[in-house]
């Protein structure tokens, strides 16, 4: 017999499942596309200043921050996640403006920062609609569970 895991050995017929969060989903969404973001920006800084001594400090630091992008996805759930996430949207906005000022393209590099501001938009607003979503979806896992315990005496009609 195959190892079942935790969730498995915990489950009983019947049992109604508690709700996934739709935050976290959408704010790890949202963290995962802001690292491609950062590999992209990470090779087009690379690209622009390849001949000078402080491209792979560039290249290095805007991939290094696409990765703990992603590993942040693994604490969102935790206390202090969604602070960090927050943290994590001014680094890589300030970042791009770090970028600009070092370089010598002038507007080519801020320019980058436009999809920086639609990200950390777009981050609120999984966090806000998460939150609501997530508040419905207890709703409905309340009701449902009460049905399991207590059934109606609608469904014992058909009997």
């Amino acid at each position: 017999m195959p190892k079942q895991t935790r969730a498995q050995r915990e489950w009983r017929p019947g049992q109604v499942k508690a709700p996934r969060s739709v935050k976290t989903l959408f704010a790890s969404t949202v963290l995962c596309l802001e690292a491609v973001l950062m590999f992209f920006f990470s090779l087009m800084a690379w690209g622009l200043n390849q001949n000078e001594s402080y491209a792979w400090w560039l290249f290095g630091g805007s991939i290094a921050l696409a990765v703990v992008l992603v590993l942040t996805c693994a604490i969102l759930q935790r206390p202090g996640g969604y602070v960090f996430g927050w943290i994590l949207q001014f680094v890589m906005l300030f970042g791009f403006i770090g970028v600009a000022l070092v370089t010598s393209e002038g507007l080519i590099v801020p320019l980058a920062a436009i999809p920086g501001v639609a990200f950390m938009a777009c981050w609120w607003y999984a966090l806000n609609k998460g939150e609501q979503l997530d508040d419905e979806k207890l709703d409905r896992f309340r009701a449902e569970q009460a049905l399991a315990e207590n059934p109606t005496s609608e469904e014992h009609k058909n009997d």
